[in-house]
């Protein structure tokens, strides 16, 4: 099962022919796993952290599409690209909108990604390889139109519907679906058995499974936690019954 939140090495010096000490810890590291973007707000606050205790950090961010296309003149833009974090300090990265925002749709969310990379100090050790760290979360602009719909059981009117590899999840909601498991039962959803899922709004997909009576889906909620919904099926259609 692939993370939420992925980590891309980038090598930012060289390797000695005679030998190499790696450093490779993580430093800078972000309040959240994902973030909602309000459509009713021209601007939203994270806080970034360097949890290393004796050395300072740059800390790079911005904003990509889903085909990883950055950013750079909305309709999200991410404030200040570059800073320097002292050690063991907190600051805030703001995430604003611009004119362009109004292209977006209005009736369900828009996804990007939000990056951060840390950029480690110069090592005064020789045969040293440094390696940056790149945090990507998911990014979900919420349209103002869409918020009243947004509580914590806007997923309980998602369907399944019985197909010819097992189930199609019919994603009814003006809001990104992110499943990770759909199984026979709770252990084994909750564990996922296949690679995280985001179904787009308004949408459908096709997971290849045996039919069972009691299907069982666990998915990513707006605050990083799994929950799992227990579906009642009948001969036509699986809807939810209860939040496990």
């Amino acid at each position: 099962m692939k993370k939420e939140l992925k980590n891309t090495v980038i090598s930012t010096l060289f390797i000695s022919l005679m030998g190499v000490s790696t450093v490779a810890q993580s430093a800078v590291t972000l309040d959240r796993t994902r973030i909602i973007f309000p459509g009713s707000e021209k601007s939203i606050n994270i806080t970034i952290r360097n949890d290393n205790p004796t050395l300072p950090y740059l800390a790079q961010t911005w904003i990509d599409d889903s085909n990883e296309k950055k950013l750079t003149t909305g309709p999200l833009i991410a404030t200040p690209p570059i800073q320097r974090l002292d050690p063991k300090s907190s600051s805030i990265v703001q995430i604003s909108t611009t004119p362009s925002i109004a292209s977006l749709p209005q009736d369900r969310e828009s996804v990007f990604y939000y990056n951060l990379r840390e950029v480690p100090p110069k090592s005064e050790e020789a045969n040293v390889l440094q390696i940056a760290l790149q945090s990507r979360v998911k990014l979900f602009y919420r349209p103002a139109g869409i918020l009243s719909q947004a509580d914590s059981m806007w997923f309980h009117g998602v369907t399944l519907t019985p197909s010819a590899k097992g189930y199609t999840v019919n994603n009814v909601t003006p809001f990104y679906l992110t499943v990770i498991g759909l199984a026979s039962s709770q252990k084994t959803a909750e564990t996922g058995a296949f690679d995280v899922v985001m179904i787009p709004p308004k949408s459908d997909h096709e997971f290849a499974m045996a039919k069972t009576t009691v299907p069982y889906m666990t998915i990513i909620n707006d605050y990083g936690g799994k929950p799992t919904l227990k579906f009642k099926c009948d001969a036509a259609k699986c809807t939810v019954e209860k939040e496990m």
